[in-house]
């Protein structure tokens, strides 16, 4: 077994952003495998009636706010994209949502949308998306295990984005495989926000059954 992690440790969900480890190797401690590859994701086909009057506002306002830091780029760039998501879909969506499975896997979840393929966004420390996709990673791991724990209905797939507030990267944990996939494709804030926020309702919206 993969010793990243010393055994008997207690770690937060943030500290794994802050190891120096490779994250096949925190993800292989769990017993999960990784992955990244570019990947083809659910997109919505319907209207989104409201994408066109989201990208005015972020527009208008990026020139005038300062995004150096936390509170910012999650008040301006990624709560807009997150309330537009609630309209179309009316998803519930939880907030710093505690998550405590183990010592080993426990923290606040940034935005945790409980949907049939429990979506979860985190906004990356220090902008930064590689060290942002481990803490995913690891939080997709706790979901996992407390789902199975509370014997909620299987969901074949755990979806996750982690932000920067005007690039977001997607991935996705195969609960059967326990394989996590990190997609090498990168969604800029607001040049790409049609099929950013196309894949995030598909998302939402998808039922697996």
């Amino acid at each position: 077994m993969t010793k990243a992690i010393e055994l008997g440790q207690s770690y937060t969900f943030s500290d794994y952003s802050k190891l120096n480890y490779y994250r096949e190797d925190i993800f292989a401690y769990f017993g999960y495998s990784f992955q990244s590859e570019a990947v083809t994701l659910p997109q919505y086909q319907g209207q989104l009636d409201r994408l066109e009057s989201l990208r005015q506002r972020i527009e208008e306002s990026l020139p005038l706010v300062t995004l150096d830091s936390e509170a910012a780029r999650r008040e301006f760039l990624i709560a807009p994209v997150l309330m537009d998501l609630i309209h179309y879909t009316r998803v519930k969506v939880k907030v710093s949502y505690p998550l405590a499975v183990n010592d080993q896997l426990k923290g606040a979840l940034d935005y945790y949308l409980q949907s049939q393929n429990h979506l979860l966004v985190i906004e990356a420390k220090d902008e930064n998306l590689q060290r942002g996709f481990t803490q995913l990673g690891v939080e997709l791991i706790a979901i996992d295990k407390a789902i199975a724990q509370d014997q909620q209905p299987e969901s074949q797939r755990l979806y996750g984005a982690v932000s920067i507030g005007n690039i977001w990267q997607f991935g996705f944990l195969v609960r059967e495989k326990k394989q996590i996939t990190q997609d090498l494709n990168l969604y800029r804030v607001p040049n790409d926000l049609e099929d950013l926020m196309g894949i995030l309702v598909a998302i939402v919206k998808k039922d697996e059954g």
